[in-house]
């Protein structure tokens, strides 16, 4: 029986999956629903310091994209840290960890970039018995205007040295989460290990305009008849954060530094991603906000079948088994050759393989063949591209076949070699590395 329970940063939880600082961890009263559905840990929404409460806009927070039978592709908000005042939020995370001392809380922190204002508020959140704290420097849109949040974020000697009054100042474990607003993640990653972080944690969300009402030209979601630019997060923007968390992962600088992998989680394949790739555990929003606190028992239950059914007792042992299979396109083997096939018993001859191939890529496919439909692939054309497979709506219709070494390739009439060859070799690449004698 797969054992789920986690350890990041020396903080525990009973699994691997936390929600993320947002509306759904605004208070206690959401804490209580998300633990007793079973959540392993939140990171309480940013806290900020003392003062007029924030104030945030009394109109359209959320803007989403929708497939045509409406369901979530991404995510849009322009949400601020949080309304409620300081007390009253750090008496409320002091009750709930009371409550439930097994399960992992976070708290996330935004303050002015002053050393004063990060002295003053660490002692008053270690107080309440949390667990750890979550620098917010990825907020892209109305606290960053004010110094905070991304303005940190794509400062690397800011967030070294928020970091570093952190650990000065709080004994609690620092995790620092990352923008994705930023030319090389690698650069924050490495200026938080080197301020003393305990972990990272990304992508927080990305700077995006959702579009524009029709019938009024007006950007939407608007207030007032104006918008903003706000954050998108969802299931769209989990193949950029799965690249940021693998670039961490494999740099030199940061290898080993423990990662909390956040967007677009909504299942546990999404968290199996996560992990093979290098993170510790998961943070979960979107999916929450969308489908209920009570999606994380089909993540728990999918994520301990599989682990069942690979022979894994942890995650820890298969965490980061995916990450030596990543790689610059450079290193590719290019002496590597595949061909698609075509299961005709599963085929609906729909031709969507035909017209995606006939259309865009290399005329590979056929749609008639003796004077009947029939869609079946031209290994003399086709290149291996994974085009038709894309597009093809039955599952595992279509596969990619690798050619084992000693086959020739229709297409190029040459023999599949054993060795493998890439660009950096290759007798094309003007900047070819020389071979040895």
């Amino acid at each position: 029986m797969a054992d789920l329970r986690n350890t990041f940063a020396g903080i525990t939880s009973p699994n691997p999956f936390w929600l993320a600082s947002a509306p759904p961890t605004d208070k206690a009263y959401n804490i209580h629903r998300a633990f007793e559905a079973g959540w392993g840990g939140v990171v309480w929404k940013t806290l900020g310091e003392d003062g007029p409460p924030i104030v945030n806009v009394n109109g359209p927070r959320y803007g989403a994209l929708l497939t045509p039978d409406r369901r979530l592709l991404g995510f849009n908000n322009i949400e601020l840290i949080t309304d409620r005042p300081l007390q009253l939020n750090l008496d409320e995370i002091r009750a709930v960890k009371r409550s439930w001392p097994e399960r992992a809380v976070v708290v996330s922190l935004m303050v002015p970039c002053t050393e004063s204002a990060w002295k003053a508020i660490l002692p008053r959140v270690e107080d309440t018995g949390c667990d750890g704290i979550e620098l917010n420097f990825g907020c892209p849109h109305g606290m960053s205007e004010r110094g905070m949040g991304a303005a940190v974020g794509q400062v690397p000697e800011y967030i070294q040295m928020v970091t570093a009054w952190c650990k000065q100042y709080s004994k609690l474990p620092v995790i620092v989460k990352l923008t994705p607003n930023i030319t090389d993640i690698r650069q924050p990653a490495r200026a938080a290990k080197a301020g003393g972080a305990d972990a990272v944690s990304l992508i927080n969300t990305i700077t995006s305009i959702m579009g524009v009402d029709p019938a009024t030209l007006t950007m939407s979601p608007s207030t007032g008849g104006k918008g903003s630019h706000g954050g998108y997060c969802g299931p769209a923007v989990k193949p950029i954060a799965l690249n940021m968390v693998a670039q961490i992962g494999r740099d030199p600088a940061t290898a080993g530094l423990p990662i909390s992998g956040i967007g677009g989680v909504g299942s546990w394949r999404d968290a199996l991603d996560y992990i093979a790739l290098g993170a510790g555990n998961v943070q979960v929003c979107t999916a929450a906000m969308v489908y209920g606190f009570k999606i994380v028992q089909e993540m728990i239950d999918g994520l301990s079948d599989y682990m069942d059914s690979m022979g894994f007792a942890t995650t820890a042992d298969f965490q980061g088994r995916a990450l030596p299979t990543v790689t610059e396109w450079q290193h590719l083997n290019l002496n590597a050759v595949s061909k698609a096939v075509i299961d005709p018993d599963k085929c609906i001859e729909c031709g969507r393989c035909h017209i995606a191939c006939e259309d865009t890529s290399h005329q590979a496919i056929t749609a008639v063949k003796d004077g009947v439909r029939h869609f079946e692939v031209q290994d003399e054309e086709c290149v291996g591209c994974n085009l038709c497979v894309t597009v093809c709506p039955v599952p595992e219709c279509i596969t990619m076949r690798p050619l084992a070494p000693g086959e020739v390739d229709a297409r190029t009439g040459q023999t599949v070699l054993a060795t493998a060859a890439d660009w950096t070799t290759h007798p094309n690449n003007p900047m070819r590395q020389s071979q040895p004698a």
